[in-house]
């Protein structure tokens, strides 16, 4: 973080030592902060008196709890599974936010949650720190008056680009922007420097923690990830034999109920075959043998339809199965070779009726309109994870809510929305 800059829109003889400005937004689980509602993601854009951005610091925060509603802020749970708690970054923040005035859009929304944050970590933020920042929202009223008081109706009224709305990154630097503009419309008000020289005087953490954690930043659209494969240890020689490869076939069949490997089901595998002794070259051939078995069960009728070969295509991804052997899976064949029982491909058979069923997180559908469709289709809904129950159905599969946590730790699957409504209820989703 930079040192506090010296103004030098004043003459030599009456310079004046500047606090910064620290524009800031935050992605949160919902809306209510304390007990329930937590921040998901932060950014802090350091900005000096002349609207000049000296940094940009942003991080996604692992919430301990679900998400809420990922459609709109976009953050998915496998990024934030490794992500730094609040409290890891409690003391870092404190060192950012000495020293300036606090703004962002619509201040109020933010600082009840960084309040509520600090409190839970045990700090708390100096009484004058938040209730004397800048909401660049309210100060619409004086500079747009009648342009709306979204961030995008004020960055529209000055060509601002806000790239990415609910990344609180680019929200915050969008703010910034806006900040800057107010300052150009009005540069002679004093109270701009007013408030930073009362900044630069009340600077209460002018060091920064002995360590600072690495950020953790949201996955970039063009990104790739190593597949879990490549993960796994290769090893010579191997101390595996057919037993420990039908225990991995086994978590393996469990693990693509769904037709997706969520990161908790990826570290599994990888868990599994550490545990076993199983090298990365056998989790290959075994994957081959998984993927033969669905491909033989598929063209058991002599016929592949389009939504077999979906099938098909969907799991030679997730497995990391060689292009040629999909192809050949595709083509049409005289015979089909017998089905290994144990490596069958995952199904719903599993499920019988009344069976107790667990949904968490913020749905695509009402939660009342999906429990009266699971007793439509003989299930029994049930509000909390029990060793009784058998499936869990999660709007993210890798949900940190505490039903999730619960479910795999007594071994139930759980499964995303899309095995919901097109492998249990055949019911494709609106």
């Amino acid at each position: 973080m930079s040192e506090a800059i010296v103004e030098n829109g004043q003459d030599s003889g009456n310079q004046m030592a500047l606090g910064h400005f620290a524009v800031i937004d935050t992605e949160t689980t919902g809306l209510f902060p304390g007990n329930h509602d937590r921040i998901a993601e932060i950014a802090v854009i350091t900005l000096d008196r002349s609207g000049t951005v000296l940094d940009r610091w942003e991080t996604l925060i692992n919430p301990e709890r679900d998400l809420g509603k990922q459609s709109i802020h976009g953050i998915r749970a496998k990024d934030i599974l490794d992500a730094p708690r609040f409290g890891d970054i409690a003391q870092e923040l404190e060192w950012r936010f000495s020293g300036t005035i606090v703004v962002a859009h619509n201040l109020g929304f933010d600082a009840r949650f960084l309040g509520a944050e600090f409190h839970r970590a045990g700090l708390a933020l100096p009484d004058f720190y938040l209730p004397r920042g800048l909401c660049t929202m309210q100060m619409a009223h004086e500079y747009l008056p009648g342009a709306g008081r979204s961030l995008q109706d004020c960055c529209d009224s000055f060509s601002i680009e806000l790239r990415h709305a609910h990344s609180a990154g680019d929200d915050a630097e969008a703010a910034a922007v806006l900040l800057a503009r107010y300052m150009e419309l009005d540069p002679d008000l004093g109270d701009w420097d007013y408030l930073l020289t009362e900044a630069a005087a009340t600077t209460w953490r002018p060091s920064p923690p002995p360590a600072l954690l690495t950020p953790a930043l949201r996955s970039s659209a063009d990104s790739k990830e190593t597949h879990f494969v490549d993960r796994i240890v290769v090893r010579l020689p191997e101390l595996s034999g057919p037993a420990e490869h039908q225990d991995y076939l086994a978590l393996l069949d469990r693990a693509l109920l769904d037709r997706y490997l969520s990161a908790h089901e990826q570290s599994a595998l990888i868990a599994m075959a550490d545990e076993l002794g199983i090298s990365q070259n056998t989790v290959r051939e075994l994957h081959a043998r998984y993927f033969a078995s669905v491909s033989d069960v598929a063209w058991s009728d002599g016929v592949l339809t389009d939504e077999e070969l979906k099938d098909l295509t969907t799991i030679a991804e997730l497995l990391c199965i060689p292009a040629e052997q999909l192809e050949a899976a595709s083509r049409a064949r005289q015979e089909t070779a017998p089905q290994d029982p144990g490596t069958g491909a995952a199904t719903t058979e599993f499920l019988e009726p009344g069976d107790l069923i667990v949904l968490t997180g913020d749905m695509s559908r009402p939660r009342g309109a999906i429990e009266a469709e699971l007793k439509t289709a003989g299930f029994r809904p049930h509000g909390a994870v029990t060793k009784k129950v058998k499936l869990l159905v999660a709007a993210d599969p890798d949900s940190l809510s505490g039903k999730a946590r619960k479910a795999r730790s007594y071994g139930i699957p759980v499964v995303g929305e899309d095995y919901l409504w097109n492998r249990l209820l055949h019911t494709p989703e609106n």
